[in-house]
C-alpha cells in the first residue's frame, strides 16, 4: 500500500495520517469542493510572518488574502508567488517519506493562484498551481501545470450553466457511428453502460438516463479541483480539470485532462510515465502506465492499462487488463484480458471473462457501406492467435475461435464451442460442448481465477463467474433444440425406426457431422462435428447444474419433488454488467426509469443490489425449471425413483468432470514434445511443478468431493 510516512526532520517517527483538512468559505468566482469533516480555523498573517515570507523571496498580490493556521511556520515557504485567495494549513518541521525518498514539508519555488493547501504538504517546483484544494500530506514535485478551469466537469458527461449542448462529452461504445453512445459519470458500472447502449428503441428511456446523469451533478460553474490526502504527484507536465482521490500516485504523466481519478488507501490508483488521458473516469485501484493513451473512456475499479495501450470511446469493466494493443468503441464487461500489441478490438460488446490472443483482429472489417458494424460476444469469448472477424458477428458464451481469417459474418448460438475456419475444405467447423470434452481444466480454472481476482471493495454488481449459470443453461437448452431440429432433417434419423424422438436418437446414436444453416453468411457449408456426443454432454451439464444448485441450497428431497410438479417454466435472463438478472425484472426497471419511479443512478444501483439478494432464490427456481424440463425430455415420471436416478447420475457426471479436468492438464506432462527441453521428468517438475501438486487440481478435487458428499446425503 502506498502511504506517505511523516517524520521529524532529525528523527524518524511513526507513520500518521490526520483527519482531512477542509477549507472554509469560497471566493467570488469559484466554489471550493469539500466533504464533511473537521475544519481548521484560519487567520490573517502576522506582521512577523509577512516579514519572514518576504525575506524568503515570496511575493503576493495582497498579503491580506493569505490565511494560515496557528501551526504555520513561515520559514518553510520559500521563493513562491501567491495570487488571489490562499489558505494554508499547518506547516511543521517535518519531512514526508514516500518510496524511501524524503521530501521536506513546505512550499518551495512555486506559483500558486487561489488555492487551499492542507496541513504538512510538500510542494516544490510547481510552475502553476491554480484553483485547487490540496489536502493533507500531499507531495507535489516538479509539475508544469496543475489548474482547474471555471467550467471543470472532471470527466462527467454534463454541461455547465451557459454551455451549449454540442460540447457535452459522450463515449461512443459498441458502435463506431455513435448510435450506442452513453454519457460517462463517476460511479458508472458496466451494467449502466449496457442498459443505456442496448435499448435504443426506447427514446423515453434514453432521455431519462441523460436527464438523471445531468441532474446528478451541480450545473454551477467554479468547482475546484482536488488532490486527496496522501497523494503523490511528481515529474508531471499538465494536469487540467483533474479530481484526484486520496493516496494516488501519479508520476511522469504527459497530459491528464478532464478526469476523475478515484483512489483510497485500500485501493490506491497509480498513473505512470508517458501517460496521456483525456475525458475519462478512472475507478479505484487502477494502474495506468508506460505510454498509455486514453480518450473518452471509463475504467471501472481495479483495471489496468499498460505498455502503450490505446483505449478510445470505450468502457473497461472491473478486474480487466489491456496492454500494448488498441481498443476502440468497445463495451467490455469484467474479467477481460488483452495483452499483445498486435491485437485489435473495435465496435464490440464483450460480456467478460474473455481473452484476446496475439494478432486477433476483432471487428476491423466492415461489411456495410459505413462504419456501423458490431460484434456481440457472450462471456468466455476467446479468439485465438491471428483471428480476424468481420462485422456483424454474434457468439454464445464460451466460444473459442481457432486461428484464421473468417471471411463472413457468424451467428453461433452453440455455447462452449470450438469454432474453426477450415480453408482446405471451404467450410466452417464447430465442435459444440468442446470445453467440457477437451479442455475442462481451463474452463474450471478460469471460473475460479476470475472470482479469486475480484478485488473490488464496493461490489455494485454480483458478478457471476460460474460457467454453469442461468444464462449458459438457457443457451444450452437452445443449442439442444437446434441440434434436435437439424437431426430431424437428416436421412439417418428419418430412415430409422428405433427412436421415437430426436432426443432419444441423439442420446443413443453417434453420427459424425450435421450440416447447419443460418450460422455463417455465405454459401459455404457449416459443419457441426460430433453432435451426438455434444448433445449428451449438454444434457449432463444441465442435470449437474440443477442438482448442484439444489443440494448446495439444502433443499429437502420431498420439497424438490413437490416443487417440480408445480414449478414455472424457465425464465429468460439478461447479463447486466456481469450480473445475471431475470429479464422480467430488467423490464420493470426500464419502465420504472421511464415513469420516474427510479430517478437517479443511485436508485438503479440499488436495483442491482436488491436483485443480487434475490439471485440465490432465482437460481433455485431456475434449477427446478431445468430439472422439470429434463424430466420431460427424458419422459421420466416425476417420482422418487426418478429423482434418485438423477442423483446417482449427477455423481457420475461430477466425477467425470474432475477426471477430465485432470486429464486435460496431464496432456501437458504426457506429450513427448512438451518434454523435449527437459533432460528428465525430475527437471521438468522442478521447472513447472508436479502435476499432482497443481494447486487448482487439488482445489478442484476438494470441491468435487464436497459436492459428492452433499449429493450422497440425498441417496
Amino acid at each position: 500500500m502506498n502511504i506517505i510516512k511523516k517524520h521529524p526532520l532529525k528523527e524518524i517517527g511513526t507513520g500518521f495520517i490526520p483527519e482531512k483538512f477542509l477549507p472554509q468559505g469560497k471566493d467570488e468566482y469559484y466554489i471550493r469542493k469539500r466533504q464533511l469533516g473537521e475544519s481548521i480555523s484560519h487567520r490573517h498573517l502576522s506582521a512577523h510572518e509577512i516579514e519572514v515570507l518576504v525575506k524568503n523571496a515570496n511575493s503576493a498580490d495582497d498579503w491580506n488574502s493569505i490565511y494560515v493556521t496557528d501551526h504555520f511556520d513561515p520559514k518553510l515557504v520559500k521563493n513562491n508567488q501567491f495570487h488571489g485567495l490562499i489558505r494554508i494549513g499547518d506547516l511543521e518541521s517535518l519531512y514526508l517519506e514516500f518510496h524511501d525518498i524524503p521530501l521536506p514539508v513546505g512550499i518551495y519555488n512555486s506559483n500558486i493562484i487561489s488555492s487551499d493547501l492542507g496541513s504538512n504538504v510538500s510542494i516544490n517546483n510547481v510552475n502553476l498551481l491554480s484553483h485547487y484544494i490540496i489536502e493533507n500530506e500531499v507531495i507535489l514535485l516538479n509539475i508544469n501545470e496543475l489548474v482547474t478551469t471555471n467550467y471543470a466537469k472532471f470527466g462527467n458527461g454534463i454541461i455547465k450553466e451557459g454551455e451549449d449542448e454540442s460540447i457535452r462529452i459522450w463515449v461512443e461504445i459498441a458502435n463506431e457511428n455513435g448510435g450506442r453512445r452513453v454519457l460517462p459519470f463517476d460511479g458508472m458500472t458496466a451494467g449502466d453502460a449496457w442498459l443505456w447502449s442496448r435499448y435504443r428503441d426506447r427514446t423515453a428511456l434514453l432521455d431519462k438516463l441523460k436527464s438523471l446523469t445531468q441532474n446528478s451533478f451541480d450545473k454551477k460553474r467554479g468547482y475546484y479541483g482536488r488532490i486527496g490526502t496522501g497523494s503523490v504527484l511528481k515529474h508531471c507536465r499538465i494536469l487540467k480539470d483533474v479530481y484526484v482521490g486520496s493516496n494516488a500516485y501519479i508520476k511522469g504523466s504527459n497530459k491528464l485532462k478532464n478526469l476523475t481519478i478515484n483512489s483510497c488507501a485500500e485501493s490506491p490508483t497509480q498513473i505512470g510515465e508517458g501517460v496521456e488521458l483525456v475525458n475519462g473516469i478512472i475507478g479505484y485501484g487502477c494502474h495506468i502506465f508506460y505510454g498509455v493513451s486514453a480518450v473518452r473512456f471509463v475504467m471501472d475499479d481495479h483495471t489496468n492499462l499498460k505498455y502503450g495501450a490505446r483505449l478510445i470511446n470505450s468502457f473497461l469493466g472491473n478486474n480487466s487488463t489491456i496492454s500494448c494493443c488498441e481498443v476502440l468503441n468497445a463495451l467490455i464487461y469484467p474479467g477481460h484480458e488483452q495483452h499483445h500489441n498486435s491485437s485489435f478490438l473495435c465496435a464490440s460488446t464483450i460480456l467478460g471473462q474473455s481473452n484476446m490472443a496475439s494478432g486477433a483482429t476483432i471487428g476491423s472489417n466492415h461489411n456495410s457501406r459505413g462504419n456501423d458494424g458490431e460484434i456481440f460476444a457472450g462471456r468466455g469469448f476467446w479468439p485465438g492467435l491471428s483471428t480476424s472477424l468481420k462485422h456483424n458477428c454474434r457468439f454464445a458464451s464460451f466460444n473459442l475461435l481457432v486461428k484464421g481469417a473468417y471471411p463472413a459474418e457468424i451467428d453461433n448460438p452453440l455455447p462452449f464451442s470450438l469454432v474453426s475456419n477450415d480453408e482446405s475444405h471451404n467450410c466452417l467447423n464447430i465442435i459444440p460442448a468442446y470445453w467440457f470434452r477437451y479442455n475442462m481444466y481451463a474452463l474450471a480454472r478460469n471460473a475460479w481465477k476470475y472470482a479469486n481476482r475480484d478485488k473490488r471493495l464496493e461490489k455494485k454488481h454480483l458478478i457471476i463467474f460460474d460457467y454453469l449459470a442461468p444464462d449458459t443453461v438457457n443457451e444450452i437448452f437452445r443449442a439442444m433444440e437446434i441440434i434436435r431440429t437439424l437431426v430431424e432433417e437428416t436421412r439417418d434419423y428419418q430412415q430409422q425406426k428405433i427412436y421415437a424422438t430426436a432426443h432419444e436418437f441423439l442420446c443413443g446414436e453417434n453420427i459424425p457431422t450435421l450440416n447447419a444453416d443460418n450460422i455463417e453468411s455465405g454459401k459455404r457449408s457449416v459443419i457441426i462435428l460430433k453432435p451426438c456426443e455434444a448433445y449428451r454432454v449438454y444434457r449432463d451439464m444441465l442435470l449437474l447444474f440443477a442438482v448442484k444448485t439444489l443440494v448446495t441450497s439444502k433443499i429437502d428431497a420431498r420439497v424438490i419433488l413437490k416443487t417440480i410438479h408445480g414449478c414455472k417454466k424457465r425464465s429468460d435472463w439478461e447479463n447486466v454488467g456481469g450480473q445475471l438478472i431475470r429479464k422480467t425484472q430488467v423490464k420493470k426497471l426500464l419502465e420504472g426509469i421511464e415513469k420516474d419511479r427510479v430517478n437517479s443512478w443511485e436508485g438503479i444501483h440499488d436495483f442491482y443490489l436488491r436483485e443480487a439478494l434475490e439471485y440465490p432464490k432465482d437460481l433455485v427456481d431456475h434449477a427446478f425449471s431445468t430439472l422439470k424440463e429434463l424430466f420431460q425430455l427424458e419422459k421420466m415420471e416425476e417420482n422418487e425413483n426418478s429423482l434418485q436416478g438423477i442423483f446417482h447420475r449427477s455423481l457420475e457426471i461430477n466425477r467425470n468432470l474432475d477426471e477430465k479436468c485432470y486429464a486435460s492438464r496431464s496432456k501437458d506432462y504426457s506429450n513427448p514434445f512438451r518434454n523435449i527441453t527437459y533432460s528428465s521428468d525430475i527437471e521438468r517438475d522442478a521447472v513447472v511443478g508436479r502435476l499432482d501438486d497443481d494447486s487448482f487440481i487439488v482445489k478442484n478435487r476438494e470441491d468435487t468431493q464436497a459436492l459428492e458428499d452433499l449429493i450422497k446425503e440425498y441417496l
